[in-house]
């Protein structure tokens, strides 16, 4: 019996702004373990109407695109799932990063929301190759990523600064050989 569709993604809009605090500010904790510093403005409406601005230029301009991930029973947004740095021409990659309602997880919601976001790389965007950067320690996101077809690829030493501390980051990618 195939499983139905639990959830679904679409771009943020000015719309979810309210939703999107309230998203933040419960999970602010449980975020900041996998997450840059973030100023005390972020967590107000006003940050998040200019996040939300800003994203929505980027996607005018095609370099990022930030997804809300929602429940189809009841629209309820539940996470992020984000596509950044996205470039053309010879390159045609992109980054991809996700996170989830603390309250979300383990029901394969990530799994989901991520295949569909790979679907929209390869068969909108028709880029060749999405790329993550992932904390070792952080398995279920590397699990995540291995069962959408991601692999890995090696670990960049103090890649990113989290939670306020530099971090190694194992990278995993995927190809777009045309089977999406």
């Amino acid at each position: 019996m195939e499983r139905k569709q639990e959830i679904f993604i679409r771009l943020l809009t000015i719309m979810e702004v309210e939703a999107l605090l309230k998203l933040e500010t419960e999970n602010k904790e449980f975020f900041q373990l996998y997450t840059p510093l973030k100023d005390e403005k972020f967590y107000i409406i006003d940050g998040q109407v200019k996040r939300i601005e800003r994203s929505i230029s980027l996607a005018e301009q095609g370099t990022l695109y930030s997804f809300g991930i929602f429940l189809t029973e009841d629209k309820r947004l539940i996470g992020n799932i984000t596509l950044s740095e996205v470039v053309q021409g010879d390159l045609q990659s992109c980054w991809i990063g996700y996170y989830l309602d603390k309250m979300q997880n383990g029901k394969g919601y990530t799994t989901e929301a991520v295949k569909l976001a790979v679907y929209y790389v390869f068969n909108e965007l028709k880029l060749h190759r999405i790329e993550a950067g992932v904390m070792p320690r952080n398995g279920a996101s590397i699990k995540v990523l291995e069962k959408v077809g991601f692999y890995k690829e090696g670990i960049a030493k103090e890649n990113a600064r989290i939670n306020g501390r530099w971090e190694d980051h194992q990278i995993l990618s995927i190809i777009n050989n045309g089977i999406c």
